[in-house]
Formats: C-alpha cells, structure tokens, sequence
C-alpha cells in the first residue's frame, strides 16, 4: 500500500512539474505576444470622453523612443475657474495594471476621484493616468522600447510641471498604482524618494517581486531585469541610505490591498520586510475587496486620496 502511494505522489510530482514548465513557456509567450501588440498611443474612445468630462487624453514627444507617447490627465472642475487661475495644483501619478497596459487602463477610478474632489470631501487634485510600457513600469535591459520608468519618470514628469499649472516639486507630487502598477509604485518610491512625497502601492505582487531578488534579476527565463530592480532589494537600499543620511528625502507610504485578493499574503510578507527594515509605513487593509483597483477605490477611494492630501498639506506646513 505504501510503495503504491509513493508510486503516486511521485508521478503526481512529475506532472506539476511539466504542467509548470508548460505554463512558464506558455507564459513567456504571452508576454512576448503581448509586447508585440503594446502601443505607447492610445486615445480615448467617444463614450470614455462622454463619461469624464474632466478627463482628457494628450500626448508628449520622446525623445529617447523618438516617437509619441499618451497619457490620460485629470483636471479638477477648480483648474478652470477664473478665481483659482493663479493657483497651483498637487499631481498624483496612477500606474496602471496589467502588463502591458495602457494609459486609458485605470480611468474608471476617475468617477470616485472627481466626486469627492466636486463634493468638497478631498481638495483639489490632478490624476495623471501613465502609460507604463511595454513591460508595465520597468526598464527591460537590452530594449529600447522597453524603457517604462525612465520615460515616466524623467520625460513624462518634466512635461506635465512645463504644461500644466503644478506645484513642480516633491512637495506637490504622489505616486500610486494597483498589481503590477503596485510593483512599479514600489520600485520608483524607493528609487526617487526626491521626487516624490506621497506614495500608496497597491494590491502588488511582492511574491513574483522577491522571486525576482532571489533569481539575479530573472522573472522567467526570458524575462531578466536589471539586479536589485525588485521591490525588495530597493527597499534594503533605500532603508540603508536613510541611516547613512538622516537628512535624504523620506517618502510617506501607505500600502492598500484586499484581503480577498491572491496578493493579499505576500503584501503582509513584504510589509514586515519593511517592518524589519525600518521603513515606517501605513497599511490599508480592504475588506471583502477583491484584486480590484475599482473595488478597493469604491470602498476607500477617499481614505487613499486623503492620505495624498496629506502628505501635500504636511510638506506647505514645513516650508
């Protein structure tokens, strides 16, 4: 009975296995199909621009990909009031899901966000909506076209202050994302803590993330990131240059997830990392919310636009 058994358990083993290696290659295909596809323009349909009035699709010229790139902007009903044209406003960058994505990917999120900034509940932000590239918010060694964060943070960025009426510094500037915008939302706070004061990662997937750390930079087997862009490794840097210089740029996090989502552990997981790391954090753990940007928005929408609001009204405080 007992050879029997191990008899089973052992060809049960081999066929996990040849599943698995059929779902990694069945996976880099994917990615591969998928990267084919991406487009770095993607404008908004007619019933999109019907239901946000306030939302609007626009595009900047890349200089490193040498081509255009679009983006989807959120301007608060205040923006065009003839008493507040002399005033500046906050801007919270949105990384959207999904790899690839789109800029139009998260703008459902702008129903929540226009009604409590209309209703008074939340002061007067801008949303910009990213593209994040063809691998959603990395930089993909070896690939041109895959230059998701460095397009974000050193073309989009400098556009949006030059074009918009901003308050173009730390100060007035937060970051957030949901799943692989989460992963991207994570990795950018730790990398350029300067630029940003205000930064919620949401529902990211941490596990695939460490696995990342733990395999010289290798999701899979064709997809090999530059060593230590993982939201592990980043966070052990930045916590390091914080003791090094009690005088760096500090970051105010506030980690969202559902706990019905399958992200739900490994975001505990990697909040302790940063627990153990000393990276002081907030967590918003959403009950009865799925791996959804919109459920999570639909219940705390206000909660994570206000934690923004606060960082932004921290830093004037200071100055």
């Amino acid at each position: 009975m007992g050879s029997i058994f191990w008899r089973r358990y052992f060809l049960l083993c081999i066929c996990f296995f040849l599943s698995s290696s059929d779902i990694w290659g069945q996976q880099d295909a994917t990615t591969k199909k998928a990267r084919l596809s991406f487009q770095w323009v993607n404008p908004l349909s007619a019933s999109e621009r019907k239901r946000h009035p306030y939302l609007k699709h626009a595009t900047f010229k890349s200089r490193s990909l040498g081509q255009k790139v679009g983006y989807c902007i959120y301007l608060p009903p205040h923006y065009s009031y003839p008493s507040w044209q002399s005033q500046k406003f906050p801007v919270v960058y949105y990384l959207h899901g999904g790899r690839p994505g789109s800029e139009t990917k998260s703008i459902r999120l702008v129903d929540t966000i226009h009604d409590a900034i209309e209703s008074g509940e939340v002061s007067p932000m801008i949303y910009v909506f990213l593209n994040g590239g063809p691998v959603s918010h990395y930089n993909l060694p070896g690939d041109s076209n895959a230059q998701g964060a460095d397009v974000f943070i050193k073309e989009l960025i400098p556009h949006i202050d030059q074009n918009y009426r901003t308050i173009s510094h730390r100060g007035g500037r937060g970051i957030e994302g949901f799943s692989q915008g989460g992963r991207g939302t994570a990795r950018l706070m730790f990398r350029y803590p300067d630029l940003f004061c205000s930064a919620s990662p949401g529902g990211a997937g941490h596990a695939t993330e460490k696995k990342i750390s733990e395999n010289a930079g290798a999701e899979s087997e064709k997809l090999v990131f530059e060593r230590g862009d993982n939201t592990w490794d980043l966070a052990t840097a930045y916590a390091k240059r914080m003791k090094e210089d009690v005088g760096q740029p500090r970051v105010k996090i506030l980690v969202h997830v559902g706990d019905q989502g399958f992200n739900y552990a490994n975001n505990l997981q990697w909040m302790a990392h940063l627990r153990d790391l000393g990276i002081e954090h907030q967590s918003l753990v959403v009950p009865k919310a799925k791996h959804s940007a919109l459920q999570i928005y639909e219940k705390v929408g206000v909660r994570i636009m206000r934690f923004h609001e606060q960082q932004f009204a921290e830093f004037t405080r200071k100055q």
